[in-house]
C-alpha cells in the first residue's frame, strides 16, 4: 500500500501562536502514525520564492493521511494555524513499494 504525505510550505506570521499549533499538532498526527519528515530546518528555493517553513509528514497510507486532515482534533489545530501563519497544504500520495 503507497503511504501517505502532507507537504506544507508555510510562513509564520504570529510567532508567539504558532508555538500553540505544534503543541496540538504534534500528537494527533502521530495518533494517526504520522511522521515528520520534515519540520522547518534549513533550505533553499534556488527557483522560486517560496515561504519560510517546510513540513513533510509521512503517513501509513493516503487514506491515514486524508483522515487525520479531515478530523475534528486536527480541524482544532488547523484554525490555530490558520490564524498565526499563511500555508500551502497537499495531501499526496506516495509511490507504492
Amino acid at each position: 500500500m503507497a503511504k501517505g504525505y502532507w507537504i506544507l510550505h508555510v510562513t509564520v506570521t504570529d510567532p508567539g501562536r504558532y508555538p500553540d499549533y505544534v503543541a496540538l499538532d504534534t500528537p494527533i498526527v502521530t495518533a494517526h502514525g504520522g511522521r515528520f519528515l520534515v519540520r522547518g530546518g534549513q533550505n533553499e528555493a534556488p527557483e522560486t520564492p517560496q515561504r519560510d517553513r517546510h513540513v513533510i509528514v509521512e503517513f501509513p497510507s493516503y487514506q491515514a493521511a486524508v483522515d487525520c486532515y479531515r478530523g475534528a482534533g486536527y480541524q482544532e489545530a488547523a484554525t490555530i494555524r490558520r490564524a498565526a501563519s499563511d500555508c500551502d497544504i497537499v495531501i499526496v500520495e506516495g509511490t507504492a513499494p
